[in-house]
């Protein structure tokens, strides 16, 4: 087993660490200690969405988030080298081998759940197995690529336990899939076939296209014609419609554009990702705490936590890669994780399981105010990007 923060984590310069260090570095110790007292609630079960008293409804075998748990684990281990945290988070393998197993389970979101699942575990640990399997889910994420539009297919028809719905599948795209990518530049590093880089930016060029509006706004989602590639609408599926901008795809554009651009060096993708990030200060006004989408009507639009974090995690990668803003964008991601001190920290509430309240999975389907996985994971990277590390697991 290796496990060496020092050299894990590169130094950073002090022009990139937050002015609340002290204030964060009690949040990331606090999120550890929950981490560690929930184990034996959780145990090998992973977190879907939150209850409203704050309990968790757990993961079907194939669900998207289900590397979340895992994800935090595995960066509780870095920051403690407590083998505690090893052993919870080697223990979801069989989770990842079942999705490798049926063909129904692969998608686009094998970047979120491998990176976070079997990526970390072979950085960590150095284990030969999980490398392979991320590998092997590099080699399937890399088949959905169609080469005609130069897009990864976000969806299936089939979803892993039988729905049918051929509308969310043939020619979609998302913005979701641009931190999914993380796998594919991964695998390229690894073993050198262009084919991985070749699709990632072929994607990463595509959705900057078309899912980026010209007011540095984004869509949800797009069609293509899926025989010629050709462009077709947009439209959206989460967020509140299909001209609006729903904050965490906003978000995971942001943080996916960054992260893409401090892998690959490509300057469109971090002003993409700057362009985005400004407009989301700019929409946002006096709130800390982003709306679930920022052209909801109404008094009372839901806040999503999730989105905060994410775009708190993007914020800090813009620091780090654009020297002459660092200021600008740190400022911009302490503000953001002010936001989720002040007003939706669950780590100092003995009964709650996770991190934050207030998250927004789907408005649309009734899901409004919830604890997320996916909120709690990026709060954790956020936090740890504020205070100076800068390599992870993307």
């Amino acid at each position: 087993m290796k496990i060496d923060a020092n050299s894990y984590f590169a130094a950073a310069e002090p022009a990139f660490i937050t002015r609340h260090a002290a204030r964060h570095q009690a949040a990331i110790e606090r999120c550890v200690e929950k981490l560690r007292s929930t184990m034996p609630v959780i145990g090998l079960r992973n977190p879907k969405i939150g209850t409203a008293a704050n309990h968790w409804v757990y993961c079907a075998p194939f669900d998207w988030v289900v590397s979340f748990q895992a994800g935090q684990l595995w960066l509780a281990l870095q920051l403690t080298g407590d083998p505690a945290f090893l052993h919870a988070a080697q223990a979801r393998r069989p989770v990842f081998r079942a999705i490798l197993a049926n063909r129904q389970a692969q998608d686009h979101d094998l970047g979120f759940q491998f990176s976070l699942g079997c990526v970390a575990d072979w950085l960590t640990t150095g284990a030969v197995e999980p490398r392979a399997m991320a590998l092997e889910a590099a080699t399937l994420l890399l088949g959905r690529y169609r080469p005609e539009g130069r897009y990864l297919q976000a969806w299936n028809a089939v979803a892993p336990h039988g729905q049918f719905d051929p509308h969310h599948a043939a020619g979609r795209i998302i913005a979701d899939t641009l931190q999914n990518l993380a796998l594919l530049y991964w695998a390229h590093g690894e073993t050198g076939r262009a084919d991985f880089r070749v699709a990632a930016d072929g994607h990463a060029e595509t959705a900057l296209a078309h899912l980026v509006r010209a007011d540095d706004t984004s869509f949800h989602t797009f069609l293509f014609d899926p025989v010629t590639g050709a462009p077709l609408r947009g439209e959206t599926h989460q967020g509140y419609s299909d001209s609006s901008c729903w904050s965490r795809g906003q978000a995971w554009l942001i943080h996916g554009y960054a992260q893409s651009a401090a892998v690959t060096g490509n300057p469109a993708y971090l002003d993409a990702a700057r362009r985005m990030a400004a407009k989301s200060e700019a929409l946002m006004g006096r709130d800390n705490v982003p709306a679930w989408d920022y052209d909801a009507p109404g008094a009372s639009v839901p806040r999503d936590s999730s989105a905060g974090a994410v775009m708190a995690s993007g914020a800090y990668l813009l620091a780090q890669q654009i020297p002459d803003e660092a200021e600008r964008w740190r400022d911009f991601g302490d503000r953001l994780i002010g936001g989720l001190l002040d007003t939706c920290d669950l780590t100092g509430d003995p009964a709650a399981l996770g991190l934050l309240a207030h998250g927004a999975a789907h408005v649309g389907s009734g899901f409004a105010d919830n604890m997320l996985p996916y909120g709690d994971y990026y709060f954790m990277e956020a936090l740890m990007r504020s205070l100076g590390h800068t390599q992870f697991f993307w």
